[in-house]
């Protein structure tokens, strides 16, 4: 059973996560959040397994409320969502420390996977997202190091490790990373598990930023 803290400040759109949530034997609502502050007082009272977030909403928004939430070192992951025309409260959450992002058109299946996979402790971003919100986090990155190879944190990963921190960084797929090196999916997810314990990130946004800031993803990079 997934615990599920609902946040935004529409009633409505609380409503109908409820009924979408309520409906699936897996999920639990296990309270709602009209504003950011009430989202952080909530989820260390509740300690949800997901947060879904809103971003925009009177008071403190959510991406203050995301950074609290992650900074307090709890178990709850965030969840937040997002329409096209919000792409800079994207890059603010990033480093605030989501876990992912989801369209508020998504399809309901779309947001259940979300939801199963941020518990999980993964990492998810809508496909229709993906690969703009990667271009676009590349402009607003700090100027990138070129000698990136001797960063401390790359300093324990073995050449295999290196490609698939790369492959994360361009936003591939476990399925496409299996693809381009003939390997498993769950030889992937090994690579992958042992890439982010290596490089000390939370998930797997944390090391696309890694892989960004270093310069091993986005326009320019070798």
């Amino acid at each position: 059973m997934t615990t599920v803290l609902i946040v935004d400040d529409q009633p409505l759109q609380r409503f109908g996560f409820r009924v979408l949530l309520d409906s699936i034997s897996e999920t639990e609502v296990v309270g709602e959040a009209a504003h950011g502050a009430e989202a952080v007082r909530k989820t260390a009272e509740l300690r949800p397994d997901v947060v879904l977030m809103d971003v925009r909403m009177p008071g403190m928004d959510g991406i203050e409320a995301t950074r609290r939430i992650t900074a307090a070192g709890g178990r709850s992951r965030v969840l937040v969502l997002t329409t096209f025309d919000l792409d800079e409260y994207v890059h603010a959450a990033l480093r605030a420390g989501a876990s992912g992002f989801l369209l508020k058109d998504a399809r309901p299946e779309e947001l259940l996977a979300g939801i199963r996979a941020v518990a999980a402790g993964d990492a998810v971003i809508a496909p229709a997202l993906t690969r703009r919100l990667l271009d676009e986090y590349a402009q607003h990155v700090p100027a990138r190091r070129s000698d990136s190879e001797e960063d401390p944190r790359l300093d324990a990963l073995t050449e295999r490790e290196r490609e698939i921190l790369v492959a994360i960084g361009k936003g591939w797929t476990n399925g496409e990373i299996a693809t381009r090196f003939v390997v498993s999916e769950s030889t992937v997810k090994t690579h992958v598990g042992r890439v982010l314990a290596k490089i000390g990130a939370r998930d797997r946004i944390q090391a696309v930023i890694l892989a960004y800031d270093l310069g091993l993803a986005g326009p320019g990079a070798g």
